[in-house]
């Protein structure tokens, strides 16, 4: 029935269609019509096909490529250990040590899995029923803050890959398709690994690693169940659920975190509960939140190292995680701080008293200008005539006088240990610990300035090495010399008589000192034989060099000086032993220079002659705390404005420099002197380190070379003593050889007519 109908109707509309010329016009323009529209539609489907497939194609060309994806860079800190294994510093942009996927707590895999990506395990990458039911909630809601959607492996993606700032649509469609090619390139294991180690935990930590130990002084492997839902509930918002400023919020982001994990069976409800409701517990690392160093110039001091060698060996020294393995022992640093807190508590306090800025007003005005042109305030200042006002506002602030008053009277400390046999660096001070400063001066490598007597080791070691006597006499009468046109005499001594070159190091006689470098050791040959000995600075080639007038560092004098207790070899001074890369394959391993610099004779009566400096001559205090075999020689430059020490032991050389970053103030009396401000603080140190259970450093003595001999020496002519000789003293001598002299020629005439001590040999 229904079948005729249709048929009928179809006759009709056939009947019409050729009988009205009308209807026929109307049915040719509807089927015009159809067959426009069918096309205009299929033309804009394949137009947006090809739309849709080149703005694919274009976002895919920006993707990581394969190489990037198996291999990916991430930012990682780069560590610096101490020599005896304590990790002591960190270079980064972004503080992030990597780890091992046994190294995450199962807790913490759960913990991250039921929070951000529940089905983790079973996507490919993208979860299209969570992206869908996302967007129905945030079409209902009519947010604007959007519901997530991304898993895991899509926030690895933007973690490591993607431009932040590219606008939002185009983020995430590369993320996804980033997302997908992880998928294809890692395992599940590897993803969660390059997450955890890629994502921020707040504080300036980067990865699990980092945020354990900032938050909890530990290593990721020790994290508890409690932890670790504390610390994944920091990667929502680390700001607003920070468990010290927001311990509250935390705790109920935290119970958010347990709940996920007991609705995915991780965890009972009992332990849900009976954690949730616990406190919030935490263990703040300081020193790794400020990145504060337990040796701060010293690691410094390696950065600067580090920065020289990044151009030659490629790395950057901030972002790929190389592990530094330098020459400090933190226990020796931790005894090098005590030794100078215990000197500097009484002796700022000695100074403070002294001074008087009433007096010194000019100082005051000098360092005032200097610190408020400085200032932020002042440089920033648009024009002139706003840094005028500024100038004049800060001038007359109280606060910040006394500020300048009490930066520039501050006493200041250079103070480094180093082993002379190895060059290694042990420890180093390089300013006040009460008021030191993050990148302040390293007053051990940055800050030159004159050693006053601690440079007169070098002038009589130039007259040893050419074969004279510690018994060899020289005037210690008055002295002026004609300086250029201008009369120079120089102070201390000048009483008269003979005096032995023994006697006038341990006292520290500067006219006798001035007198050897004028008739037995020519001032060339001592800039020579510094220079050689680890004095990099320049030096003036004057005779008031004799007395230290020049300028240099107190790593440079402490690395000279270990040339003597090192028999005569110089070892370059190094702060750096060993770097590697983030997989463990040596960059570097330094080997320090050395050189022969003094003949063994030479260094062991150096050394034998100051060791008279520290037993009963200008370094007597050092007694005062350490009593084991141990030579050095004071410094005091002119008015008392630096006091200096260096000392070694058969084992350890040290050094210590004392003054004022502003080298117009002095200390202004006996007290600045080297052996009163400088000595007490290697004598406290050598005292902490040999007293030390740690170490076991037997009492060593320095030995006697072959070719020297101790012999009896006439105090009256310096000549080897006889019987009608009324005061005789022992002193060790280089013995000769075929009655030859080791000397040098140009001496052996003012040997032939000058008195000196030398022992006798035997045919």
């Amino acid at each position: 029935m229904f079948g005729k109908t249709k048929n009928k109707k179809k006759e009709q509309d056939l009947d019409r269609f050729f009988g009205d010329r009308n209807y026929r016009k109307k049915m040719s323009s509807k089927n015009r019509k159809q067959k426009w529209s069918f096309s205009f539609i299929l033309t804009i489907i394949v137009a947006v096909f090809f739309v849709v497939t080149g703005y694919l194609v274009y976002l895919a060309q920006s993707l990581p490529s394969l190489s990037e994806l198996e291999n990916p860079k991430i930012e990682e800190a780069t560590k610096i250990y101490s020599d005896n294994g304590e990790l002591i510093d960190k270079f980064f942009l972004k503080n992030r040590t990597k780890v091992t996927y046994k190294d995450i707590p199962k807790d913490m895999i759960n913990a991250l899995v039921a929070t951000e990506d529940r089905k983790f395990f079973s996507h490919w990458g993208v979860d299209l029923q969570r992206i869908a039911q996302a967007l129905i909630k945030n079409i209902i809601s009519f947010r604007l803050k959007k519901e997530g959607a991304s898993t895991i492996t899509q926030q690895l993606a933007g973690n490591l890959y993607l431009n932040r700032k590219e606008m939002t649509f185009n983020r995430k469609l590369r993320e996804a398709m980033t997302a997908v090619q992880i998928e294809r390139t890692y395992t599940k294991e590897e993803i969660l690994t390059y997450y955890l180690n890629t994502v921020y935990f707040g504080k300036g930590a980067y990865g699990i690693e980092a945020a354990a130990n900032t938050y909890f002084s530990k290593t990721s492997r020790d994290l508890s169940l409690d932890e670790c839902a504390l610390l994944v509930s920091l990667l929502k918002s680390p700001t607003n659920y920070d468990p010290i400023e927001y311990p509250e919020n935390a705790k109920n982001r935290r119970m958010i975190v347990l709940n996920a994990m007991y609705e995915e069976k991780y965890i009972t409800k009992e332990v849900m509960e009976s954690v949730g409701n616990g406190p919030v517990r935490v263990a703040y690392n300081q020193q790794e939140i400020t990145n504060e160093s337990s040796a701060p110039e010293f690691t410094e001091y390696v950065r600067q190292l580090m920065q020289d060698k990044a151009e030659k060996y490629g790395f950057d020294l901030y972002r790929d995680g190389l592990k530094v393995y330098t020459t400090l022992d933190t226990r020796f640093q931790r005894h090098a701080d005590d030794a100078v807190k215990e000197q500097m508590k009484s002796y700022q306090k000695s100074f403070n008293s002294y001074w008087n800025w009433k007096n010194n007003k000019d100082i005051l005005d000098s360092d005032l200008e200097k610190f408020i042109k400085a200032s932020d305030a002042y440089r920033k200042a648009p024009t002139d005539n706003d840094k005028k006002k500024i100038f004049e506002s800060m001038k007359n602030n109280r606060a910040i006088i006394d500020s300048v008053k009490s930066l520039a009277t501050t006493i200041q400390v250079g103070f480094v240990v180093m082993n002379p046999k190895t060059g290694e660096i042990k420890a180093m001070v390089g300013a006040n610990p009460y008021t030191r400063t993050k990148y302040g001066l390293n007053h051990v490598t940055q800050v030159k300035r004159q050693p006053g007597s601690s440079f007169k080791p070098f002038v009589y070691a130039v007259a040893v090495n050419n074969g004279y006597s510690p018994g060899y006499m020289i005037s210690n009468d008055p002295l002026s010399v004609n300086m250029g046109g201008k009369m120079w005499t120089p102070k201390g001594g000048g009483t008269g008589g003979m005096m032995s070159m023994r006697e006038a190091i341990m006292k520290s006689i500067n006219v006798v000192a001035v007198r050897t470098a004028m008739e037995i050791a020519p001032i060339d040959k001592v800039i020579d034989l510094a220079h050689k000995m680890g004095v990099k600075s320049e030096l003036p080639n004057f005779l008031s060099l004799a007395l230290g007038v020049g300028e240099v560092t107190p790593l440079e004098m402490t690395n000279a000086f270990g040339t003597f207790a090192n028999e005569g070899i110089w070892v370059e001074p190094i702060a750096i032993t060993k770097i590697e890369d983030r997989n463990g394959n040596i960059i570097e391993q330094v080997v320090p220079e050395t050189r022969e610099v003094l003949s063994e004779e030479t260094a062991y009566i150096m050394s034998d002659m100051m060791e008279g400096v520290v037993n009963s001559g200008t370094a007597a205090s050092v007694r005062q705390f350490f009593h084991r075999p141990a030579a050095g020689k004071t410094g005091t430059s002119q008015n008392y404005t630096d006091a200096w020490f260096i000392g070694y032991t058969p084992q350890f050389v040290a050094g210590c420099w004392l003054g004022f970053d502003d080298a117009r103030i002095k200390f202004g009396g006996a007290y600045g002197q080297g052996g009163k401000a400088a000595a007490p603080i290697w004598g406290r140190f050598m005292k902490l380190l040999y007293s030390d259970e740690n170490f076991d450093f037997p009492v060593q003595y320095f030995l006697m070379p072959d070719n020297v001999t101790e012999a009896s020496v006439c105090t009256v002519t310096g000549l080897l003593s006889n019987s009608s000789c009324p005061s005789t003293m022992d002193l060790i001598n280089k013995k000769l050889t075929n009655r030859k002299c080791t000397m040098t020629h140009e001496f052996k005439d003012s040997l032939a007519s000058s008195p000196i001590s030398i022992d006798k040999a035997e045919d």
